[in-house]
């Protein structure tokens, strides 16, 4: 049986969708269910529903053979990891953005103020155009910073951008573009080589 770790949110819903076409299939509700872990239909897979941010961490301990995790979240935790596969959902962009009315961004005279849930890839961003930042981490209700004058920008997922544009803040720049990924644990690759490559087998058919 092989385990895989998936996110909880946004991606949860899709990989699922995911497993159905590879012709896996678990019992209802499992968006909704309180429990962590589920086991196909067939008893071939067991996955761990967990926060998008451990999956690498899991995946990188051997808590799962395998995991599925955006590739946003595997920059900023740069998890010792196999990565194997772009699975080609879950789209979505790290960019930053501003409030509407700001004129220069990128100012070189000051400190810039960046919330943000992705501290290391917003540094390393700022840091290689010569840019000095203060970051605020913050976890949730990011747009909310610029606009109460928290900050002066944020990094943060976008989709659709409806959400920025709510808040009347403006997109400035794409640090990266972001889809699900399939991670797998080094050791578990030797270990269970046969298991997982004719898993990757069924997902590039």
């Amino acid at each position: 049986m092989l385990r895989v770790a998936l996110p909880k949110g946004r991606l949860l819903e899709e990989s699922l969708e995911f497993f159905r076409r590879l012709g896996i299939e678990f019992q209802k509700n499992v968006e909704k269910s309180r429990k962590l872990i589920h086991t196909s239909v067939d008893g071939s897979v067991q996955i761990m529903v967990i926060r998008a941010k451990d999956v690498p961490t899991f995946v990188q301990y051997g808590g799962c053979d395998m995991g599925i995790v955006g590739r946003d979240i595997l920059l900023e935790e740069s998890a010792d990891v196999y990565e194997m596969l772009d699975l080609g959902y879950g789209y979505c962009r790290l960019v930053v953005a501003v409030p509407e009315e700001t004129d220069e961004p990128y100012s070189r005279k000051r400190v810039i103020r960046v919330a943000t849930k992705y501290p290391n890839i917003t540094e390393r961003f700022f840091t290689e155009r010569g840019l000095q930042i203060e970051i605020i981490k913050l976890y949730g209700s990011i747009e909310l910073a610029p606009v109460i004058g928290m900050s002066d920008a944020i990094v943060d997922l976008v989709s659709t951008g409806k959400t920025l544009k709510a808040n009347r803040l403006r997109e400035v720049e794409t640090i990266v573009e972001s889809t699900a990924w399939l991670v797998v644990n080094r050791i578990a690759f030797k270990r269970n080589h046969k298991e997982i490559k004719k898993f990757i087998e069924k997902i590039r058919d």
